[in-house]
């Protein structure tokens, strides 16, 4: 099955560094973020692993779970995170799955049902195609999907802003526009009439074209 935005993510049962769950289950009512990676031991996910382990407290105050996934056996993950503490300077502070038998990675189509059945063997170049970052709404709803080639670091700076959109427009009848950032101003949804935007927002929108309704930020 392929995966897209506002599909249910698929849930599962797994084995991570942190015990057995039921991804739904651990989910709850938070906000998820599920990012891949196609071997343990590799240099650039050293990289991402580390920094998400720095940006945790930031996904803490949104709400927002982080959960890691790597075809790799989850003892192999407790060994790299040895590495990526000494290296990056932050161990993973959050769980990470190991998905031997490439259940999960086949479930969310990061591999070819056709692969078989077991990580044992396969090089991160045979598993390049695990590489995605999945954002995760309470609903259980994919709200953001992102593929990265294995020459290419992941921006979670940028998964943080996004996440700043999506809680704020799951909330509010706005977009963000373009490098839109926490506090700068948005968009009136174009689901939203003028008659009832002029209810929403009493003092008026700047509008350089009709489609175009500018508001500042809305916090309440």
């Amino acid at each position: 099955m392929s995966i897209r935005i506002n599909d249910t993510a698929p849930d599962f049962e797994a084995e991570t560094t942190q015990g057995q769950i039921s991804f739904h289950s651990w989910l709850g009512e938070s906000w998820g973020v599920l990012f891949s990676h196609p071997k343990d031991f590799t240099p650039i996910c050293t990289t991402e692993l580390g920094y998400m382990a720095k940006l945790k407290p930031e996904f803490d105050k949104r709400n927002v779970k982080i959960i890691g996934l790597s075809v790799d056996p989850v003892d192999r993950h407790q060994s790299w995170a040895m590495d990526i503490e000494e290296t990056q300077g932050h161990a993973p502070n959050y769980p990470m799955i190991g998905d031997l038998t490439l259940a999960i990675s086949k479930l969310y189509d990061m591999l070819p049902a056709t692969v078989g059945d077991s990580s044992e063997g396969r090089t991160a170049a045979d598993n390049q195609t695990v590489r995605n970052v999945y954002v995760i709404g309470p609903d259980k709803k994919v709200k953001l999907l992102i593929s990265y080639p294995m020459t290419t670091g992941r921006n979670f700076d940028e998964i943080l802003r996004v996440i700043d959109s999506l809680q704020l427009t799951a909330k509010h009848r706005v977009a963000t526009p373009v490098n839109w950032r926490q506090g700068e101003d948005v968009v009136i949804a174009g689901s939203v009439s003028n008659d009832e935007a002029a209810k929403i927002y009493p003092n008026g929108w700047k509008a350089p074209k009709p489609y175009i309704r500018i508001v500042p930020q809305p916090h309440a």
